[in-house]
């Protein structure tokens, strides 16, 4: 049998500078890559790459900080329009409730706010979050959920919202009679008992909001519906001691149209430190 000889043939990548062509031995096939090559060109200028490409690499900053501006202004003005329309539906049926004589009564006030947080978290939760409450905001940017950057325009939006809601109530009814005993929330009990009981109720909000929205286990389709019915449990519960507001911006708004601004101080304090302790006891159970 005719004995053959093996010929061992070795593919080198060789890059210029590397090694010459007179080390090369004869059984190799040296592939020479031009260092023009697209492999090791770094220009974003790269006609190899796709326009989109090359743009984004010679200017990322600024289309990162617009991109980042335009995402911010986006959930600015969707906290304005969710506060908006909560704060003018659930004023609105406080007013139609005092000017029909009690029609709606306590449980239909309660059912209404609560359908109202509903239906407004489940269309713009996918926005912006819909905090639509300056305390929800300062409880998520207080544990990271919220960037701080973003803390003081969320909450400018919701106070402007809620203000805004509250002149367009009263101009829509037309400046109804006893509209801060109406709309207004003024402590029917001693402020001690009123800090409590709105400390707790927000408590009981952002337990159930944090438990929905921050916890990867959970339902989060969940978050509208758990926030609506804490509002409305919550409601039920202090309506007629607080006018259950958990809401800064429910209180502030309001005050500013009728001029009441009796213990408000107590709406400013007990819901942010209430959300606070509620998104803080929930993270301690994860």
């Amino acid at each position: 049998m005719e004995h053959m000889r093996s010929i061992s043939m070795d593919l080198t990548l060789s890059i210029p500078g590397a090694a010459s062509m007179e080390n090369m031995s004869d059984d190799k096939i040296a592939i020479i890559v031009p260092q023009t090559s697209p492999i090791f060109s770094k220009s974003p200028s790269n006609k190899t790459l796709p326009q989109w490409v090359q743009n984004e690499a010679s200017h990322p900053a600024p289309i990162s900080e617009k991109r980042a501006a335009l995402a911010l202004v986006k959930k600015v003005v969707a906290e304005f329009l969710g506060t908006f329309l909560l704060i003018f539906i659930l004023l609105s049926a406080l007013i139609m409730n005092e000017e029909h004589g009690g029609a709606l009564g306590l449980l239909g006030v309660a059912a209404v706010a609560g359908s109202a947080v509903l239906v407004i978290v489940a269309s713009l939760v996918h926005v912006s979050g819909a905090h639509l409450n300056p305390a929800v905001s300062v409880a998520m940017a207080a544990f990271g959920y919220l960037p701080r950057a973003h803390l003081l325009p969320y909450v400018a939006a919701q106070l402007l919202g809620s203000t805004t809601a509250s002149f367009a109530a009263k101009a829509v009814y037309n400046n109804p009679a006893n509209l801060g005993a109406t709309v207004a929330t003024v402590p029917a009990v001693g402020a001690g008992e009123a800090l409590v009981l709105e400390f707790f109720t927000t408590f009981v909000l952002l337990f159930v909001i944090t438990a929905l929205s921050t916890d990867p286990k959970a339902v989060k389709e969940l978050i509208a519906v758990g926030a609506g019915a804490a509002v409305m449990m919550s409601a039920l519960i202090s309506g007629e001691s607080t006018g259950a507001s958990m809401n800064p911006a429910r209180t502030l708004g309001p005050a500013i149209a009728a001029g009441t601004y009796t213990k408000i101080w107590v709406y400013m304090v007990a819901p942010p430190l209430g959300a606070i302790a509620g998104t803080g006891a929930y993270i301690a159970l994860e």
